[in-house]
Parts: C-alpha cells; sequence; structure tokens
C-alpha cells in the first residue's frame, strides 16, 4: 500500500485492526439500540454537559474549580430555562389559542377566496370545498384531545411503578449532565486510551475535529436557529401580523435545514397575514421581514457562529432526521445530526486514506 502523507491522521494504521474497529462500533450501535427506551435522560443530560463543558473550561482557566465552576454554569442554565417557560410559554399558549379561533376564518378565507381565484386564474373548474361546521368540529377535538389527556394522566398516576419511573427519570437528567460537565474532559481521555497505542494519536485528531463540527452545530446553529426565530417573530408583530411569535417559532426551528425556515416561513407567513389584512401590499412587508433575516443569517449568523465546519448538505439533513426518527424516535431526532456530523468527519478521513491508497492511484 502506498505511503500516506506526513500529516494524515490516518497514517500507519495497520489494516488488520479495522475489523476488529467495525465489529465494536457495530456492537456499540446495537447495543444502543435495544437500549433506547431508557436513553432519553442520559442524552438529554450528556447534551446538556457537553454544551456546558466549555463554560466550565473558561471557568477553570480562570481559576475557578472545576466543581464550583459546574455549579455556576449549571445555575446558568437553570435560569434561562426558567425564563423560558416564564416569559415564552403563556405567550406561545395565547398564540395556539388565537390559532384555534382564527381556524374557521381561514377556512372561509380559503373557501369563498383563495380557490376561486386560483381556479379563475388557471381556469380550473368551478368547485365548492365541503362546509364545515366548525364549532362543532374544534369542540369534538378538543373534547378528544381532553379524554386522551386524562386516560394518559390517569395512567401514570394509576400506576405507582410508572409515576415513580417518570420522576426518576426526569431526576436523571440534571444528575447526569452535572457528572458529566464535572469529569467529560477525563471521560473523553478514558475513552481514547481504550484505543489501540498505534491509534491514539489518530484518534485524537480525528476526536477533536469531530468535536469542532458538532460543536459548530449544537452551539452554533441553536443560537443561529433561535435568533432567526426572534427577528422573524419580532419583524413579523411589528407589521401587525397576529401569529407573529408562533410564526417565527416554527420558522426558526425548521432552519435547522438550511433555507427550509425562510422558504415555509415566507410561505405560510404571507397566507396569515393576507387572510387577516386582505391586502396584497402587506405580502412585501413579510417578504422584506424574511429577506432581512436570510440576509442577516448568510452574512452574519451562519459565518461567525457555524461557518462551514458542519459539511452536511440539505438532503444529509434531512435524510439524517428522518433516519434518526425512524430508527429510535424522539432521542433520534435528537441525536441525528450530531451522529452524521461525526460520521461525515470520519467519512473524509476514510476517503483521504483511500485517495492515498494503491487502490486509487492504480500504482
Amino acid at each position: 500500500m502506498a505511503e500516506l502523507e506526513p500529516d494524515s491522521p490516518l497514517e500507519s494504521v495497520s489494516v488488520n485492526r479495522w475489523p476488529i474497529a467495525v465489529a465494536v462500533i457495530a456492537g456499540v450501535a446495537a447495543l444502543l439500540y435495544f437500549l433506547q427506551p431508557i436513553l432519553l435522560p442520559f442524552v438529554l443530560g450528556g447534551l446538556i454537559g457537553y454544551l456546558g463543558d466549555p463554560l466550565v473550561d473558561s471557568l477553570e482557566r480562570h481559576r475557578v474549580n472545576r466543581t464550583v465552576g459546574v455549579v455556576i454554569v449549571f445555575l446558568l442554565f437553570t435560569a434561562l430555562v426558567i425564563a423560558a417557560m416564564v416569559f415564552l410559554v403563556p405567550l406561545l399558549l395565547d398564540q395556539l389559542d388565537l390559532l384555534v379561533r382564527k381556524v374557521p376564518q381561514f377556512y372561509q378565507w380559503l373557501t369563498q377566496e383563495a380557490v376561486p381565484w386560483l381556479q379563475q386564474r388557471l381556469s380550473l373548474p368551478a368547485s365548492k370545498l365541503p362546509a364545515v361546521d366548525w364549532s362543532g368540529q374544534l369542540a369534538d377535538n378538543w373534547q378528544s384531545l381532553g379524554k386522551v389527556t386524562a386516560k394518559a394522566l390517569g395512567q401514570i398516576t394509576g400506576s405507582g411503578f410508572h409515576l415513580l419511573l417518570g420522576l426518576a427519570n426526569l431526576a436523571l437528567v440534571p444528575i447526569v449532565a452535572f457528572y458529566l460537565m464535572r469529569d467529560w474532559d477525563i471521560l473523553v481521555d478514558r475513552t481514547l486510551n481504550m484505543f489501540p497505542v498505534a491509534w491514539q494519536d489518530r484518534m485524537s485528531y480525528m476526536v477533536g475535529e469531530a468535536d469542532e463540527v458538532v460543536g459548530a452545530f449544537l452551539r452554533g446553529q441553536f443560537i443561529v436557529m433561535s435568533a432567526l426565530g426572534v427577528i422573524y417573530g419580532v419583524g413579523l408583530w411589528l407589521i401587525g401580523v397576529q401569529l407573529a411569535l408562533l410564526l417565527g417559532l416554527i420558522a426558526g426551528l425548521a432552519s435547522i435545514v438550511p433555507y427550509l425556515g425562510f422558504t415555509v416561513g415566507i410561505l405560510v407567513s404571507s397566507v396569515v397575514a393576507y387572510a387577516q389584512f386582505q391586502e396584497w401590499s402587506v405580502l412585501l412587508w413579510v417578504a422584506l421581514v424574511f429577506g432581512v433575516g436570510q440576509a442577516i443569517e448568510s452574512m452574519v449568523l451562519t459565518p461567525v457562529l457555524v461557518g462551514d465546519r458542519i459539511g452536511l448538505h440539505p438532503v444529509a439533513v434531512i435524510f439524517a432526521l428522518m433516519a434518526g426518527g425512524q430508527l429510535a424516535g424522539f432521542v433520534g431526532v435528537v441525536l441525528a445530526l450530531p451522529v452524521a456530523a461525526v460520521i461525515m468527519v470520519f467519512i473524509r478521513h476514510a476517503v483521504a486514506h483511500y485517495r492515498a491508497s494503491h487502490i486509487y492511484s492504480g500504482d
């Protein structure tokens, strides 16, 4: 086999170790798949610990005891969560209540204006959408939702074991996060020391690169999504759209896939704004809000906070989210993009190794 470049992280790695590594990875993946029902508190705790580790490291560099630093970061995270629940949750519930009350008006506008206009412009055969008794439909749906919720609560509270299990899972999240945040660097070093000695330098290099990629996504992309949600929500609120907060939240969350938040947000917001104001001019203001948000994301937020370090194509992002949900439900969705980003790092090094080999060059 041709020699690799001296700076290649895979240089001089023995080929006969790869089957063992693949078998270990497959075994760990299978174990995680079968343990998926109990993984959620550990996954959430691990994500919190990972997000907080750089802050704890920064405090430690300023000569703050690591355990004290963990407590400080933990209190900061707790304050942010409480603030979000106190200020955002009531506003979001009000928006959802407003949406429920607006559904009949939206449907009326759709049947009496939007559909006839499209039929006239596109020369489609005239047809009417069925009339719906929204008061009865909404009442029935809310009643059904109430029955389902009451049944679920009854099942949880009716079984002492399930109630204790749910409380234990909830209590595990901060406990796992605390210990992982405190011992993160130690655990990483011990994990790397488990690899063969000949691999440790190369694995340390790749783990460092994977940490940069995942950190860019988990920290940078989360801030980008939050900032876009605020920009879109505030912009729509300034032009008077009643569902501004809800629409901004939807567009911000959809921004996890590049350009999806912009596309979904501007389309839905345009429909809602026109149905509310009945004026075409409002669409220009909606376009301005999302145009400003997209410009800020492209020129400031993404280059500064994320850059090109993730390296995931939008189609790969969509596939990873769907595959994660299919394989492991909510846990899979939470882990999908970080895992995909790490896999892409190792694939890039594998491709570099292949191109430096005699198989690729034909020597």
